[in-house]
């Protein structure tokens, strides 16, 4: 009797241990690792900064000023409006439209996709001034909405929002809660549109070359997408297969050998 209840108890005990090995990853730890090809020393931090290009419903926001502040009044008006706490303006932006435009006060249709903030700041400064409308205009823009979307295996896939228009690839994966075990870090893709086409670009995190990569620091509008390494494809597909096999195989033991204990 004794001996039967021991051969259960040990069925059904390796039934479990079974079942947590279907679940389990095989993934090694150098895969879990960031920068595991990279030898200590020092690395020149002149990474390019690119500078983002304007999009179709991008929203920005420009502010104008001059010598003479009752001449550029109109523009500060048309670029705020009314909402924020104690009845104070807020701006509300420029929408570049499905054309690409953006309809600006005294020059009427300005066309703003393709052009980096400082071109287009030149841009409406020198028409201000053909126009005689100011004398010695000042131009800031802003983006308004600039984020970048972080996908794949990551802990949190999120949209990040950021105000001063700079972030490294490695501080939106870490706002994104950090790469998952099963990530695949020698193949982040990056994915870009400019004028109208999307550009796709893979960087290596165990590679030095990440750091003075142009891709290094995002743009607005960029996606980054973290792929499943090769162990998670594996785990999850040959579990998907074996499991149901091998539980069937446990509960028909399990049946048989509880019929032999009665």
């Amino acid at each position: 009797m004794f001996m039967k209840k021991g051969l259960l108890h040990n069925i059904t005990g390796w039934s479990l241990i079974l079942t947590l090995i279907l679940g389990s990853s095989c993934g090694s730890t150098k895969n879990a690792t960031y920068f595991s090809g990279i030898q200590a020393g020092s690395i020149q931090s002149n990474t390019p900064f690119p500078e983002s290009v304007i999009q179709k419903s991008d929203i920005l926001s420009i502010t104008v000023s001059d010598l003479n502040p009752d001449a550029a009044a109109i523009f500060t008006s048309t670029n705020a409006g009314s909402g924020a706490a104690g009845g104070a303006t807020a701006p509300i932006g420029y929408l570049v439209n499905s054309e690409g435009n953006i309809q600006f006060p005294m020059i009427g249709n300005l066309t703003a996709e393709g052009l980096t903030k400082n071109q287009l700041k030149d841009k409406i400064a020198k028409t201000l001034v053909e126009k005689k409308i100011l004398l010695d205009p000042i131009i800031t823009i802003r983006f308004i909405n600039f984020r970048v979307t972080v996908l794949g295996e990551v802990n949190h896939p999120t949209v990040v929002l950021v105000p001063n228009e700079k972030i490294s690839l490695l501080e939106a994966l870490g706002l994104a809660g950090d790469m998952t075990i099963y990530a695949k870090r020698d193949n982040i893709l990056i994915i870009r549109e400019v004028n109208d086409q999307k550009i796709l670009q893979r960087l290596d995190l165990n590679s030095d070359q990440i750091f003075t990569s142009p891709y290094y620091y995002l743009q607005s509008n960029d996606i980054v997408y973290v792929e499943p390494n090769k162990n998670k494809v594996a785990s999850v597909s040959g579990g998907m297969q074996w499991a149901p096999i091998i539980l069937s195989a446990l509960s028909l033991v399990i049946i048989a050998a509880t019929s032999f204990n009665n």
